[in-house]
This record gives C-alpha cells, structure tokens and sequence, in this order.
C-alpha cells in the first residue's frame, strides 16, 4: 500500500505540472485552451530528439524542453490565441481542439505512430526498499517529486507575493484599469501563456517515461487535465495541485486493485467531489475567477 501511494503521488505530482498551465490559462485568462495537451508532446518529442539524434543528456533536454516549448508557446499566443480571448467560450474549444488535432497529424506523419523511448541516465533507474520491502521508491519518480514540488513551491510564490502576479490578477479583473495604470496587459497574458506552455513540454518531457509517448498523447490525456481543473477549481494553485494528487493515488490504487474496471474509479471520485463542490475544491463561492 505505501509502494502504491508514493507511485500515486509521483503520477498526481507529475498531472499537476501537466496541467497547471490549463488551469491558469483558464482560471486566470479565463480562455479555455484545448490544446494544451499539444505543448506537453512538443517538449515530450524534443526530448526524444535531442537526445536521441543530438547526444544531449537528459537533464540538458529538460530546461530546453521547457524554453522551446514556451518560445512557440508565446508565438503562437502573439498570432493565433489573442484574438480569441473576446470570442465566446464554444469557439475557444473549436478553436484548440481543432489545433490538436493539427498537431496530432502533424505528428504522426513527421514523427510516426511508434511509442517513443527515452534512455534515462543510470542514476535515475532502480529502485530502493524501505521498511523490509514495505515502501518500494523508484529513484526516477523520487525525482519527479521533487521537481514538481520545487515547482509547485515556485508558483505560488511568483503568483501570490510577486509584482508579476499582482499584474496578473490585475490585468484579469478589468483589463482596462490595469491597462491605465501604466500594466501592458498583452504582455502580461503572453508571458503567462508563455510559462503555461513551457510548464505543459517541461511535463511532457518527465512523463515521456511514465505515461508514454505517441501522437495520440493530447488527446489520451486531456480527459485528465481538464479533471485536475475541474475537480481543484481554477482560483488557486492549491485545488489542482490537491485533485492531481487524489487523481493520481486513485488511479494508480484502482488499476492496481480492480484492474478490470478501468477509469471508473477516477470518474467515480470526480463526479462525487463535484456533485459536493460544483465549482472545485478550491473555487470560490460562484465559480468567479
């Protein structure tokens, strides 16, 4: 059972930096971003690339990964997604779910249809027992724990006690007033896109290994992404963070446990903590940003 809850934790650590960009472009831009998947198999298939055709060593890939992903992550904000911000809720999902499945094709035709495989360096393979075998840690999620809680400590930081976010939350409550008291607002929004992007590849390229990695990435696990927003509410960085983790420990104990039923037991605990909590974990009262 410990070996089970730390694989849990681990797959809910690793959701969260997957879907915390989602969350904030959602709860913080109010834009609903469908293809956020897309980002995380971009960093996911330049990891492969670099180190496969170019030598590069994991660790070097990851940080590149993250900068190359939010690069076209801005780019694409600058020419394609600020346009839609004004539009309506239903042509934003139009919009970036026929992006991924853009970006699914594109895949498959460049790259293949073939399950990629990413080399880990020695040190991040094996396994160490704990308590005569009772807690079973594997050293390369052992690392994606700790990443992803640097990380997770980093954003609320930078959300909750930095000038930038300030901007943020201002820039989100009325644009115009942000915008008048001297705040570039597009800046603002390109820079969080940004970030949100470059977080989704950084996921991609750490879960290439636990999750798999084919063209079909986006679209396997948007379900779960847009789960983790649902169930932890888009007001905070704590209610994703929260569901990841219960989405993560459920998953892993369910098909452990009862193989045979599937994602029942995750859409199970979905639909009970929103029946309990209509608008997350974590939103406030009213479901406002």
């Amino acid at each position: 059972m410990l070996t089970i809850l730390f694989d849990g934790i681990a797959y809910g650590m690793l959701l969260f930096i997957l879907a915390v960009g989602l969350s904030v472009t959602m709860g913080l831009m109010n834009f609903i971003n469908l293809a956020h998947g897309a980002f995380a198999m971009l960093g996911g298939y330049l990891t492969v690339a670099l180190m496969q055709h170019q030598g590069l060593p994991f660790l070097v890939c990851l940080p590149i990964a993250f900068g190359v992903t939010a690069l076209v992550g801005a780019l694409l904000e600058r020419t394609l997604y600020r346009p839609m911000y004004k539009k309506p809720h239903l042509d934003q999902v139009l919009f970036s779910i026929g992006l991924t499945f853009m970006a699914v094709a594109a895949t498959d035709y460049f790259m293949g249809s073939q399950q990629q495989i990413i080399q880990l360096p020695e040190w991040l393979l094996g396994r160490t027992e704990w308590f005569d075998g009772a807690l079973g840690m594997g050293h390369y999620r052992l690392f994606i724990i700790a990443i992803c809680a640097a990380l997770t400590v980093g954003l609320q930081f930078v959300l909750s006690r930095t000038r930038f976010g300030s901007r943020l939350r201002a820039s989100v409550d009325d644009p115009r007033v942000a915008a008048s008291l001297g705040i570039n607002v597009n800046l603002v929004f390109a820079a969080t896109f940004a970030v949100g992007s470059g977080l989704a590849g950084l996921g991609g390229a750490l879960g290439a290994e636990v999750l798999g990695l084919d063209p079909s990435f986006p679209l396997k696990f948007l379900v779960y992404f847009l789960i983790v927003v649902a169930v932890g509410g888009t007001s905070s960085i704590t209610g994703p963070l929260l569901a990841a983790l219960l989405l993560g420990i459920a998953d892993v104990a369910g098909k452990y446990y009862i193989p045979k039923l599937g994602g029942f037991i995750v859409y199970t605990l979905m639909i009970a903590i929103l029946i309990w909590r209509p608008h997350g974990l974590f939103s406030r009262l009213g479901g406002g940003k």
